[in-house]
């Protein structure tokens, strides 16, 4: 199930670098993490649902890995979206 389009709109707007950002990491890390959070709470009432677990899974490494990279290009950025988002950090 895909985020409503006004909570989509709300979070690219607080993350986005300028009008119109929808690809920097910031924005892709923050809208991954509202989509997890939405898909964990679907886990949470149906347990045997492998076909969206999954997807968490898939997810939350896609997320990993856009973190590690804004780790590595924009320290400060990253601990600001870290921080911002609740996201615990290595």
């Amino acid at each position: 199930m895909p985020l409503q389009k006004e909570v989509k709109d709300k979070v690219i707007g607080d993350y986005a670098r300028k009008a119109g950002d929808t690809g920097s990491p910031e924005v892709q890390v923050a809208l991954l993490t509202s989509r997890i959070t939405q898909l964990t709470d679907h886990l949470r009432t149906h347990k045997h649902d492998q076909s969206s677990r999954r997807g968490l899974l898939k997810m939350v490494g896609h997320r990993r890995r856009l973190l590690t990279y804004l780790r590595k290009k924009d320290y400060a950025s990253y601990l600001q979206v870290t921080d911002k988002l609740s996201i615990r950090r290595k």
